[in-house]
């Protein structure tokens, strides 16, 4: 790529000191290119959300390099700005202030970013606007069904009109159908708008709508692929899985259930 939004080089994280150290990021070197739409899957503990919260300056690596839009996260001075001005997050707990209304809790980011209360007001009402809840102004969090909340919280992430934004699992406590529609403007925001979005999820569903996808293991990229035909996802999801790896691997066990399937001649789909 010859443009990037992020690059990391050797990205190492340690937890721990002694014999009680964790690899939780071991060497990762990726680039993201501007108005991409990735999401990072894994299994627990393979490194995803330590990833994503590098990425937001959330978290400071043991050893590695962090380039956002061309910027090393290392020589910046004012993190906590950085973040307002280039980053919005999006988590799986809306994370809403519960005493504030929607227009209020979107305002919040701008406060010492945009001056002027009218400005911020104007703003926050066009992103209420963006996400389909002008309605909503008034509503405190808990007045807001779980899709509701999350989609204030996509509007709150945009206040500042961020080149990026991080979701962590942001599907996680949502309904199908609420989650359904929480990506869907996601991906509207990422056409429209361009802005280029990193999606952690543990959802194949949630990764087929975006561009790219990343799977990590034991705190390194293990496949980095562009996202193909819905057939091919399904096949690179079950080559992934216990049993897939298993008939890879020729055990007669799976070998033997899968030829009572009459699937016998499947391990040709995965190369094999």
């Amino acid at each position: 790529m010859n443009e990037c939004i992020i690059e990391t080089r050797h990205l190492t994280k340690i937890y721990g000191n002694g014999t009680e150290k964790i690899h939780a990021l071991d060497g990762v070197s990726v680039q993201i290119a501007p108005g991409e739409f990735v999401a990072v899957m894994g299994p627990s503990g393979s490194g995803k959300s330590t990833l994503l919260n590098m990425l937001g300056a959330l978290d400071r690596p043991t050893e590695g390099q962090i380039l956002v839009n061309g910027q090393d996260l290392k020589k910046i001075r004012n993190l906590d700005r950085f973040r307002a001005r280039t980053v919005g997050f999006v988590f799986q707990l809306h994370n809403l202030i519960p005493t504030l209304n929607s227009l209020e809790n979107i305002e919040v980011p701008m406060v010492g970013q945009m001056s002027g209360g009218r400005k911020r007001r104007q703003r926050a009402r066009e992103l209420l606007g963006l996400v389909d809840l002008a309605d909503r102004a008034r509503h405190l969090p808990n007045q807001l069904s779980g899709g509701q909340r999350q989609r204030v919280a996509i509007a709150r992430a945009l206040a500042n009109q961020p080149a990026l934004i991080l979701a962590d699992e942001p599907t996680g406590n949502l309904d199908s159908q609420s989650g359904a529609d929480v990506i869907k403007l996601l991906r509207k925001l990422n056409q429209e708008l361009g802005t280029t979005i990193i999606i952690v999820t543990h959802d194949p569903a949630v990764a087929r709508q975006t561009d790219r996808v990343l799977v990590m293991r034991d705190g390194n990229i293990a496949d980095d692929h562009q996202v193909g035909h819905p057939f091919e996802e399904d096949l690179k999801e079950f080559r992934d899985s216990g049993l897939g790896q298993s008939l890879l691997a020729g055990e007669e066990a799976a070998l033997a259930w899968l030829a009572s399937k009459g699937l016998s001649s499947l391990p040709r789909l995965f190369g094999t």
